[in-house]
């Protein structure tokens, strides 16, 4: 099968868009733009040392848009900044589990393909002022493995800037089509399909529940398809590489999974 990331696909578009210094707090769903490359935030993380949004470690990535085996593709290093759409200031690359893997010699496959978390520290201010609620669902709730029953429904918020601000087309719904990587990954299919741009971007569960990151567009089993990555896998690979206190924080707002809502609420 062949596999791509999103992220670097970017290269061949000409994004005419930046972070907007008018947006709203930083939130899951927030544009990141690491090196020019422009991803989606997921979720909202701390421990004792900071607040951190969640993307893809992709989104650093130096290499070519096919490298996305995290053991040997190179990456922009720790302490990159990163613009977060919302925040005052960049914020600062400080764990990305490419670098990490690499640093401990990882040589399970199965890990090294579909291990594809970083993390990105927020400046006090924008610490004190984020909201960790995913846009038009609510939530998230608490982390969850991905589910594995194929036909298990899914929920995104993409904010690739391709779509020109349309935010109607952020919301998606969708559906597991198939398990790999020995539980480090799950192919979603939706009826929109995630963009350039969508990478890294937050799934949750029928319940609400976060359970992994986008990381890149297949065309098998189902043209359009994509593959998220077991969150919490990836979060238990940082807690044990620098970040033994991280934990999701929680939504401000239940979760409901009325996908026309979220449409036309925005």
């Amino acid at each position: 099968m062949r596999r791509f990331t999103l992220a670097a696909a970017l290269t061949l578009v000409a994004l005419a868009a930046v972070p907007s210094a008018a947006s709203a707090q930083v939130h899951p769903g927030a544009m990141t733009f690491t090196g020019g490359a422009q991803c989606t935030a997921n979720f909202i993380f701390r421990d004792g040392g900071g607040t951190y949004v969640g993307q893809a470690a992709h989104c650093s990535g130096t290499g070519g848009a096919t490298e996305t085996d995290g053991c040997d593709s190179g990456s922009l290093p720790t302490g990159t900044p990163v613009e977060v759409d919302g925040a005052t200031q960049p914020g600062t690359l400080v764990y990305n589990s490419w670098l990490a893997m690499q640093a401990n010699g990882e040589t399970n496959p199965d890990v090294c393909a579909y291990n594809d978390f970083a993390l990105v520290r927020l400046g006090a201010a924008d610490a004190a002022n984020v909201d960790p609620t995913v846009p038009g669902f609510g939530g998230p709730t608490s982390v969850a493995a991905a589910p594995t029953n194929l036909g298990a429904s899914v929920y995104s918020y993409g904010n690739s800037s391709l779509r020109a601000g349309v935010s109607q087309l952020s919301p998606k719904q969708g559906v597991v089509v198939q398990n790999q990587g020995n539980g480090w990954s799950r192919n979603i299919y939706t009826v929109t399909p995630g963009i350039p741009g969508d990478s890294g971007s937050g799934f949750m569960n029928a319940s609400g529940q976060a359970i992994g990151t986008l990381s890149t567009v297949t065309i098998a089993p189902t043209p359009g398809s994509n593959g998220i990555g077991d969150l919490s896998r990836e979060l238990a690979y940082a807690q044990a590489n620098g970040f033994g206190g991280l934990q999701l924080v929680p939504g401000t707002r239940p979760f409901n999974g009325d996908i026309v809502g979220a449409i036309l609420g925005g």
